[in-house]
């Protein structure tokens, strides 16, 4: 084992931050020797240099985060401030001066990530980011290195925490989505401001890197088809029931089944019981990967919080620090495919749609002659009526987004529709 540390710049010492400071301190001997050298925390960039943070010298923090990549001697900058900016900037520099990076920043990786990948390149450093996606759930490197001599046809997962668990929460107790989002942030399992999760902002970050990865080909955030789940209600959850399906906030990645094309995108779906999917309970993360020769992966396991994205962490460190020592990088941007990516309204899915109707003959018929003319096949029809008011429940056969939004918006303007209580995509079949 040489000697000389690795030095490390810490940049964001919050609930991730520290306690990446917390395991380099105390597991330091056992890091050293996987890793074949001493790593040292050489600098710890922070916005609020007064806060008490227990276990790291105060001569180590500083609040020039821009001077503390530009040092030189740093080997790795580690980032978890999140965001655009000056993250984006920071990294940069780092690589410029001579280190590499690991990184949590989904958001900063789905926008703007062939910035950093051409940057680490231009610089001969390596960009790691398992923490980014799914926490401490091994996900980035088996697509980028295991499974790389196979062709991966589909990522199909839950990839946000929170909303999993609001979801949960209206399947297994009732709940309603305002009851299920207040204790998610009793818990802490949502901010203060929820809207990035609920609203599928998080999870479409997610998407877009694990695309890129999965299909080879860029894909940024703005590529990602996107829909929250605030407006699942307990009736949702209900029709779901009857059909042995749950709810669930998916992140959905496939290739073209010609293989010329690719489509991301984040909503709520109703998927089969018996997929393993449905029964990821609490705060959990899973993903589903299909691929070729290796068949169907599952991945499962926390997808947030301090200890388990510090695990990642941690992980993608011990990787960069072998790669220094060995004068070698790893895996960088793998974009050959150049595949576009589709537009939602040519994604092949089945509907289940509800309907407010007036409780007379001639209305199914009505119904079933605008899916006709539109070219979709119902699959099954429910219907309840009461007092001159009825609910008709249509799931359909798998057919085009497009063609399906348009039957909906057909239906609409029926008389005898009095309104679309709900629709919902139904995946995993």
């Amino acid at each position: 084992m040489r000697t000389r540390p690795l030095k490390v710049a810490l940049l964001g010492c919050g609930v991730v931050g520290s306690e990446v400071a917390r395991i380099m301190t105390t597991h330091a001997d056992d890091l050293a020797a996987r890793i074949g050298a001493p790593v040292e925390l050489a600098g710890v960039a922070v916005r609020r240099p007064s806060k008490v943070r227990e276990g790291i010298p105060q001569e180590l923090i500083t609040t020039d985060a821009t001077a503390l990549v530009k040092r030189g001697d740093i080997d790795v900058v580690v980032e978890v401030i999140g965001g655009i900016e000056p993250a984006r900037t920071l990294i940069t520099t780092a690589f410029e001066y001579g280190a590499s990076v690991v990184s949590a920043n989904k958001a900063l990786l789905a926008e703007d990530g062939t910035t950093l990948y051409a940057a680490a390149e231009e610089h001969g450093r390596d960009l790691y980011f398992e923490a980014a996606v799914a926490g401490a759930i091994p996900l980035i490197r088996p697509l980028r290195e295991s499974l790389a001599g196979d062709k991966v046809n589909r990522v199909l997962g839950i990839v946000n925490g929170t909303t999993n668990f609001i979801l949960d929460r209206m399947d297994t107790h009732g709940a309603g989505y305002s009851e299920a989002l207040d204790e998610a942030t009793a818990l802490g399992y949502a901010e203060a401001d929820p809207t990035a999760d609920v609203e599928g902002f998080d999870a479409a970050a997610k998407a877009a890197i694990l695309a890129g990865i999965a299909f080879h080909t860029r894909v940024r955030l703005d590529d990602v088809y996107r829909e929250g789940m605030t407006e699942v209600t307990a009736a949702d959850f209900v029709s779901a029931k009857r059909m042995g399906c749950t709810i669930k906030l998916l992140a959905i990645c496939e290739r073209a089944a010609d293989g010329k094309s690719v489509t991301a995108r984040v909503h709520p779906a109703m998927i089969p019981l018996s997929h393993p999917l449905a029964s990821v309970r609490e705060a959990y993360n899973a993903v589903f990967v299909e691929a070729e020769a290796a068949g169907r992966l599952m991945f499962y396991g926390p997808g947030a919080g301090g200890s388990p994205t510090a695990s990642a962490v941690l992980g993608d460190l011990v990787a960069v620090c072998r790669n220094r020592l060995n004068d070698a990088t790893g895996p960088g941007e793998s974009a050959y495919t150049k595949l576009p990516v589709s537009d939602m309204a040519e994604v092949v899915t089945r509907y289940h749609i509800s309907l407010d109707v007036a409780d007379k003959p001639g209305v199914l018929a009505q119904v079933a002659t605008v899916f006709a003319e539109h070219g979709v096949s119902i699959d099954t029809v429910r219907q309840q009526g009461k007092d001159g008011e009825a609910s008709l429940v249509v799931v359909t056969h798998r057919a085009a987004d497009t063609a399906l939004s348009g039957t909906v918006e057909a239906l609409r303007k029926l008389d005898t529709v009095r309104g679309v209580a709900s629709i919902m995509r139904v995946e995993g079949e």
